[in-house]
């Protein structure tokens, strides 16, 4: 993976600052994005290099991420992988998020991917090769935690998206790899990237005691990131690689308990389910 071109976004914390290092250090060069060039070039530890271009951008800003993606090309001269990872957890039941939180947090999961889809394929496809990596979620495959509805709902969105972005640049040489993390012992679960209800429902105590645990369980996460994102430069450097990369053990159990309760209601119910066609008279 030496020498490939790298686009990062959410590159100032968490997965995506520890996949810019690791990419730096393997020498690769790296356009990596972050609200302030300010905070990034901090985190990472450098300034701008021949290697690395630190980017100021708005992710729901199909402007500023297209001005990035361009300027991404006028310094290195291509484009090679794309890795959509900038992202944030919004608590809240579904009843008492207001539609403001709901928007915002649907702008940065879901339209920031497809701002950046949208302006980072036509360069893949004129050289007809590349990788898109879009970061889902576990949640965004088993679903079934209360109190994060509007994320796994844009996590959902993003693996739907994924699979049909595969099918639709597969003949351009392009793979695309929705990743399914489990919980990485990160900053995700503190600061900017968990948000809180603004109007929360005192009724829902069994959300309440969830979010709780969520924000006590922040730096108690068994995932560890550097293994996670070496496991992200591997997929990268394969000849054949998934378009479904669970990541982590957690990952792996909750999606087979998902598969597994799937399988059991569908058998339960496939008699009648199925005899939905016309008769033959």
């Amino acid at each position: 993976m030496e020498n490939n071109v790298w686009f990062v976004t959410g590159a100032s914390k968490g997965l995506g600052l520890t996949l810019v290092k690791q990419l730096l250090a393997a020498g690769n060069y790296v356009a990596a994005t972050s609200r302030t060039t300010k905070a990034l070039t901090a985190a990472v530890g450098q300034g701008p290099s021949d290697h690395f271009l630190p980017l100021e951008m708005d992710l729901v800003n199909e402007q500023s991420v297209e001005q990035a993606i361009a300027a991404t090309v006028a310094t290195f001269g291509r484009l090679d992988v794309v890795v959509n990872n900038a992202g944030y957890l919004q608590f809240g039941t579904i009843e008492e998020l207001t539609d403001a939180e709901v928007r915002r947090n649907l702008d940065v999961n879901i339209f920031g991917v497809l701002n950046v889809i949208r302006h980072a394929v036509p360069h893949l496809r004129r050289q007809n090769s590349g990788h898109v990596f879009n970061l889902a979620s576990i949640g965004g495959y088993s679903g079934q935690h209360p109190g994060a509805a509007t994320y796994t709902a844009g996590k959902f969105a993003v693996a739907g998206l994924s699979a049909a972005l595969a099918a639709e640049v597969k003949p351009f040489n392009i793979h695309v790899t929705i990743v399914y993390p489990g919980t990485f012992r990160t900053d995700f679960l503190a600061g900017s990237s968990l948000m809180m209800p603004a109007q929360p429902v005192a009724e829902y105590t069994e959300v309440r005691a969830a979010e709780q645990q969520w924000a006590a369980y922040d730096g108690q996460q068994p995932g560890d990131p550097e293994k996670a994102m070496a496991v992200l430069l591997a997929v990268a450097d394969s000849t054949n690689p998934p378009l479904h990369l669970f990541l982590g053990p957690d990952a792996y159990e909750a999606a087979a308990q998902q598969e597994a309760a799937v399988q059991q209601e569908r058998a339960a119910w496939e008699e009648v389910a199925t005899a939905t066609n016309f008769t033959a008279d």
